[in-house]
């Protein structure tokens, strides 16, 4: 009697590292002016990677650039190991994008738009499957051209996730969807980062980003100031705590980094009495953002 032993399954620890999105040194001009000047960024396999910035930052710049949508003027970019600019059809097949627009189809129906696109892939979702995740079950027999703002906002995001891609770029997503839509679509990105699908997303949502980003970076005047998990954004920005109580009828406010120091000169000085309107806060998502994205138009 013969047996055969099973061969194990040899894997390259360095491909299982290799980030999903790795970018060197990306630039894009208009004319004289840098959009995106020198961003670097690593985008780990299965993240959701949100990118947060103001207006004319360079957000959407960066993710055409990375998409395949925009050449690029500097730098390199490797996007699931290749080259977006030279993408070929296998490539974008495994990468999903929702721009800001799509430009779908006014005449079909729901249901029929997504059917039509999902000949596009080898193995689209089933489309009854993916209208409930975007919420659209119930407008499938409806035409494009007759939806809200926001159904069709879901209905891009639908095109965008059916061929299954293994990196989703997401720009704006959320943009004109009410809240019940907005937290619908964030459990469906939720499925596809428990799915091992990677994201990349830009919004103006800081509750968006900190509900689903592992990650997240600021960009302002095309460069990254900041990379780190939500609650750590800004870490240097976010060690001084402010102290605030009434004295007098006057408040005060001391910023320190030693807030448990100034509380207890404060509680000796009261005695076994209160400390009036007594109050430590430390910076927030919201504060910590607004000093990162200041900061580069007071260094110029």
């Amino acid at each position: 009697m013969t047996t055969t032993d099973a061969v194990p399954v040899l894997r390259d620890a360095a491909l299982d590292e290799r980030p999903a999105v790795r970018v060197r040194g990306l630039v894009r001009r208009y004319g004289r002016r840098a959009v995106v000047d020198g961003l670097d960024l690593d985008v780990r396999p299965g993240e959701v990677f949100a990118l947060l910035g103001p207006n004319g930052a360079g957000k959407t710049t960066t993710v055409e650039m990375l998409a395949g949508l925009r050449p690029r003027d500097g730098g390199s970019v490797e996007v699931l190991g290749e080259d977006p600019a030279s993408g070929d059809r296998r490539w974008r097949g495994r990468v999903g994008v929702v721009g800001q627009t799509t430009g779908t189809g006014n005449a079909l129906t729901v249901r029929e738009t997504l059917d039509h696109y999902g000949r596009y892939h080898a193995r689209p979702l089933p489309t009854g499957e993916l209208l409930a995740e975007v919420g659209l079950a119930e407008a499938a027999a409806q035409r494009v051209d007759k939806l809200s703002g926001g159904q069709r906002r879901r209905l891009e995001v639908a095109i965008g996730v059916q061929g299954r891609p293994e990196l989703l770029f997401l720009d704006e997503p959320t943009t004109g969807m009410d809240p019940v839509a907005r937290r619908q679509f964030w459990s469906l990105v939720e499925g596809l980062r428990d799915r091992g699908t990677t994201v990349v997303l830009t919004t103006h949502y800081l509750d968006e980003a900190a509900h689903l980003a592992d990650r997240v970076g600021v960009i302002t005047a095309g460069r990254l100031v900041d990379v780190a998990p939500p609650a750590e954004l800004g870490a240097h920005l976010r060690r001084a705590a402010t102290v605030r109580w009434t004295e007098a009828g006057v408040t005060r406010e001391v910023v320190t980094e030693t807030p448990a120091r100034t509380l207890r000169d404060l509680l000796a000085a009261a005695g076994a009495g209160e400390v009036p309107g007594l109050t430590v806060t430390r910076p927030g998502l919201e504060d910590v953002y607004l000093r990162l994205v200041a900061a580069p138009e007071e260094d110029r």
